[in-house]
């Protein structure tokens, strides 16, 4: 875990570059604004990898959380290795997608959503608003479940009690959050180690082909030509890259006091870069274990159309006859909704912050967000129990995928602009691949819309 590093002066946010129409603002979260020293240049380089480690695993976190479990499941139970070339391929792109957000909290000295009010009109910033707090409550309601869940599975706990209990991770962040960031980091960094441990446990266990795993690896054709592989494929990429995270990086990279000099920004560019690559390196490991371990303990046994996360639960003990198999899935899961609540908490105070230039006590921003989550989820949980929870859960997914265009899209066309960035602009090879990578998402998430509601 990284050690907590005392808080210096917050230092005045950047001044503007020319192609923003504010000249100043409020920096983003400005209770943590440059709150984290970093060393001078001159500093070993893994003195400065420490500094900056961090934001990273907290964006990875939204690639592991309970909403990526069903696909992956299910991807791994139906077809087996064949769909892990999808989530690397998926990661990649989320690679590619987070140092874009870093770059632009960096050099800007703006979060995604400061620089969607700050250039675009007012009605077209409230719509943007609008339709990231409905993906924000989306995600929310996805930990809330994947949370009560994990609940039922360990403890017995009842599914409407688990959600109705998921409010009271409210007051437990604002502790945390009230102790410092540097704290928050490093519990979403030993969750995410309880999650990577659990899973190498399932790997291991699970007894999968590593021959198939490598080739599971390598893009397929038939992904693209059975419909029905193409599907999954498709909600893979969808659960895979989360609209929030491009809002929450963009903001929580700006914790680090820099220097605010072209040497200082690509210093920090440089090394916020590595930290998400290497967290997303770790977040591919848990969705292809998923993925893994679905295939080497129901698809290698004929259990097919094992999609479900709470059957994924009740089959895997007895399938490897492993006790703890089971036991350390709900573990993982558990571990999962309690990571993405941290993160999801802070990226909704960003975007509203961000985009309505308001600031509401912590306490009554999350009580909203958890409330919007909770409320759904309790009425499904009492009327519907477990399958109606297991549906909501990929309803939620598919709100995310309709909301994630409208996040890349801004974020691609900001960071390559050169009157907003200046020297800091997307090189044409950068540019053109992002431009290319958010054209394979859209449409492949406008399929997956379609497919849902009218297939």
């Amino acid at each position: 875990m990284p050690p907590v590093v005392e808080p210096a002066p917050a230092p005045t946010p950047p001044a503007a570059e020319p192609g923003w129409r504010q000249a100043r603002h409020a920096p983003s979260l400005s209770e943590v604004y440059a709150t984290i020293k970093v060393p001078a240049a001159s500093a070993s380089f893994w003195r400065k990898l420490l500094a900056f480690w961090g934001p990273g695993l907290m964006v990875a976190v939204g690639y592991m959380d309970p909403g990526n479990w069903a696909t992956d499941i299910a991807g791994g139970a139906r077809y087996g290795y064949t769909l892990l070339s999808v989530v690397l391929i998926s990661n990649l792109f989320a690679m590619l997608l987070q140092h874009l957000a870093a770059k632009l909290g960096i050099v800007t000295g703006r979060d995604l959503a400061q620089a969607c009010r700050d250039h675009f009109s007012r009605p077209v910033s409230m719509m943007l608003w609008v339709l990231c707090e409905i993906a924000i409550a989306a995600c929310d309601l996805a930990e809330v479940i994947g949370s009560a869940i994990a609940l039922n599975l360990l403890f017995g706990l009842p599914l409407a009690w688990g959600v109705a209990l998921t409010i009271l991770d409210v007051f437990v962040v604002l502790l945390f959050q009230s102790r410092g960031f540097r704290v928050i980091e490093s519990i979403v960094a030993g969750l995410t180690v309880v999650i990577f441990g659990c899973f190498l446990y399932e790997i291991i266990v699970s007894h999968p082909d590593y021959f198939g795993i490598l080739q599971g690896l390598v893009p397929q054709p038939k992904v693209v030509t059975d419909p029905g592989m193409l599907y999954i494929a498709i909600g893979i990429l969808g659960a895979t890259v989360m609209p929030h995270n491009l809002y929450l990086h963009s903001s929580i990279v700006q914790t680090r006091a820099i220097e605010q000099t072209e040497s200082g920004k690509r210093m920090a560019i440089k090394f916020a870069t590595i930290d998400s690559t290497v967290a997303l390196f770790l977040a591919f490991f848990v969705n292809a274990a998923i993925l893994v371990t679905a295939a080497a303990a129901f698809h290698r046994n004929g259990l097919f159309h094992v999609a479900d996360i709470s059957d994924a639960h009740k089959l895997l003990a007895p399938v490897l006859g492993a006790g703890a198999a089971s036991a350390l899935f709900a573990v993982a899961l558990l571990a999962s909704g309690q990571n993405s609540t941290l993160t999801g908490t802070l990226a909704g105070q960003i975007v509203m912050e961000g985009f309505l230039n308001l600031k509401l006590k912590p306490w009554l921003r999350r009580l909203i967000t958890r409330a919007i989550a909770v409320v759904p989820a309790l009425i499904v949980a009492i009327l519907y129990g477990e399958k109606g929870t297991s549906e909501l859960l990929v309803l939620s997914q598919v709100i995310l995928s309709l909301q994630l265009s409208f996040a890349v899209v801004p974020l691609v066309l900001f960071t390559g602009d050169k009157a907003k960035m200046g020297v800091f602009r997307n090189r044409p090879v950068v540019q053109g691949l992002a431009w290319f990578v958010s054209g394979i998402i859209i449409l492949l998430n406008a399929y997956l819309m379609f497919r849902t509601f009218f297939g």
